[in-house]
């Protein structure tokens, strides 16, 4: 594992890693449509991953649709994109051994009000959740930020897993951004923070990007669009 509080060689090469998955993504909206297979879509993003020049990927890809969408970790299976659903992908390239780490949910065709909703509660906890990260912030105050908001609105009991973690040689490392973390951010740390909502047997939705912590806030080194996205 590689240490907490990164050089600025290890920062180029997780920046140049995720610059690769902002890429990747770009091209997979032109890609995905109704009627592709979890599996055809993740295989893509993968093939895509490595004609961009990554070293490999970082950890199995998730695309997962519709009621799958409800497993934070679930698997892309064969099960058929449709309309009204929503899709989430997490990914990441490796460059000079460094990981990058993203994910995005969007919409195909259209959403219910409630799928439009809960995607803008995402988006703005995950936004706080940013926000308040800088450091001498301890971990446990940033995932607070955000699980707050998402329980406020009625939607606490969905959110199953932590902020956030940390990201270098592995995908995950230390810090720990969740409700029982005591570490506390410093300086050239580079965290995840993604929060999320999952119905069951419905939908899922999170939103990922990794900011290297600073003392005055952040520098987010994805760079992909956050709106809700409707292919």
């Amino acid at each position: 594992m590689s240490r907490i509080i990164k050089k600025p060689d290890e920062l180029l090469a997780i920046m140049e890693a995720q610059a690769i998955g902002d890429a990747c993504f770009t091209h997979i909206l032109d890609y995905i449509r109704p009627g592709m297979s979890e599996k055809q879509v993740a295989e893509e993003i993968n093939r895509t991953l490595l004609a961009l020049g990554a070293e490999k990927i970082a950890f199995e890809t998730i695309c997962v649709s519709g009621e799958n969408g409800d497993q934070p970790h679930g698997v892309p299976s064969d099960r058929i994109i449709r309309n009204w659903d929503l899709v989430t992908m997490d990914f990441g390239a490796v460059v000079r051994g460094y990981c990058g780490d993203m994910t995005r949910t969007i919409g195909i065709g259209d959403l219910s009000d409630e799928m439009r909703q809960a995607y803008k509660l995402v988006l703005d906890a995950q936004e706080a959740g940013l926000a308040a990260c800088k450091a001498g912030i301890r971990c446990a105050d940033v995932d607070r930020v955000c699980r707050d908001m998402i329980a406020e609105a009625g939607f606490g009991e969905y959110f199953v897993h932590g902020t956030g973690h940390g990201v270098g040689r592995e995908v995950h490392e230390a810090p720990t951004l969740n409700a029982k973390s005591d570490e506390i951010l410093k300086a050239y740390m580079p965290v995840t923070v993604e929060p999320g909502i999952y119905v069951p047997g419905r939908y899922g939705i999170r939103i990922e990007d990794l900011a290297i912590i600073t003392d005055f806030g952040i520098i987010n080194a994805t760079k992909s669009r956050k709106d809700l996205i409707i292919v």
